[in-house]
């Protein structure tokens, strides 16, 4: 076996995912790993799509759009593609900004309900 390879129980590990979450990015075709029997093995450019698919899902990207993502980074897309992700990017962008602003939201009034309830404690 190729030093520059990892066993399917490695990925799981290195990355944190579940053995479900894996096959599932095989079953979508996300992954491709190189198979001996029933072993996987994968190489340095299934290791690379997995940190991109991670970090996708971590910018709350749909594995959809993931998937044109990592399409596109491959073929060094086109304009329209390249244009296309911009826009996604910036949608998703946006989306963040709101989530973010309604956490702080909650946050601020989960801390005045907070120090509301420590003035009555000592008052």
């Amino acid at each position: 076996m190729s030093e520059s390879r990892v066993s399917f129980k490695e990925m799981c590990e290195r990355f944190e995912v579940t053995p479900r979450t894996l096959r599932y990015y095989e079953y979508i075709e996300l992954l491709s790993p190189d198979r001996e029997g029933r072993s996987r093995y994968y190489g340095p450019r299934e290791v690379a799509r997995m940190v991109l698919i991670l970090r996708g899902r971590r910018f709350g990207f749909q594995l959809e759009d993931i998937r044109q993502w990592l399409a596109m980074r491959e073929q060094e897309g086109s304009q329209a593609q390249m244009q296309a992700w911009l826009e996604m990017a910036d949608r998703q962008m946006l989306e963040l900004a709101e989530q973010k602003r309604q956490l702080d939201e909650a946050m601020a009034e989960l801390k005045a309900l907070r120090d509301d309830t420590a003035k009555s404690l000592k008052g």
